[in-house]
């Protein structure tokens, strides 16, 4: 597989040529315990030398030959997953032809169908980025979406950093400006001692003036898409439990 020389902040899926799809970012934007973790953002940088021996050690360590790359300036290339963990559907450009990771939802307004169509991208949903040592958390965010094709405000979703510590999950919202190439290459190669995250980004209570009128329309139908799913299983369960009640009287009265 070969590496755009560049050094600049881009992004390409690993299942792809990376020369057709690498491009610069634009934006600047077990049941165990689950917690979020609030830390500084990033370590004491390292100068090219330390750099250069965390490179090394990394890729003896690496699999799969996803190796990092060093160039003489001192920055470097490198690949990270992305699991995306999304509640709500993304909105995706009506032009466009969508991935075939989504789930399409129905949405009843004919303006929302001349601009977006809203998906479902499934939870177990994953990308694998190439990127280079100066991308930063907020490019990494809209090169994902540029990738699917989501026409939705990048500002919408945040990026988590996900650690395993004293049998604990541990999840760290990442700054826009941080830098996960870095991360990976600390952490090692092992996803088990970190892994990113694509989430919403939850700022407490929900701001509905964020979401555009279809958005919103789109909302109502998908609850009540849900709410009926609901009480036909709630149905379901109480007709099972009736036959099965049923029948035990039927048996009593027999013997």
């Amino acid at each position: 597989m070969m590496v755009s020389g560049s050094m600049s902040s881009g992004y390409c899926s690993l299942e792809e040529d990376i020369e057709d799809y690498f491009f610069t970012a634009k934006e600047n934007l077990s049941r165990r315990s689950v917690k979020v973790q609030h830390e500084p953002a990033e370590e004491k940088k390292l100068d090219i030398q330390e750099l250069k021996q965390k490179i090394e050690i990394f890729n003896k360590m690496v699999q799969n030959g996803l190796v990092m790359k060093m160039a003489e300036d001192g920055t470097y290339t490198g690949f990270i997953k992305v699991h995306l963990q999304l509640k709500r559907p993304v909105n995706v450009s009506h032009t466009s032809q969508a991935p075939s990771i989504y789930t399409k939802k129905e949405v009843s307004s004919d303006k929302a169908k001349e601009k977006m169509t809203p998906f479902n991208v499934p939870l177990d949903a994953m990308k694998q980025l190439h990127i280079s040592s100066v991308t930063t958390v907020s490019e990494v965010i809209s090169g994902l979406l540029q990738k699917f094709q989501v026409v939705d405000d990048p500002l919408k979703f945040a990026l988590f950093k996900k650690m395993q510590r004293d049998g604990q999950v541990l999840f760290q919202k990442l700054a826009v400006m941080e830098h996960p190439l870095y991360m990976r290459l600390l952490a090692g190669p092992d996803s088990n001692v970190l892994s990113f995250v694509l989430k919403e980004n939850e700022t407490g209570e929900v701001q509905w003036d964020a979401f555009s009128v279809p958005e919103l329309q789109n909302f109502v139908l998908i609850l009540e898409k849900e709410e009926r799913e609901k009480v036909q299983q709630v149905q379901k369960k109480y007709v099972t439990i009736r036959q099965h009640l049923q029948g035990a009287l039927n048996d009593t009265k027999k013997n």
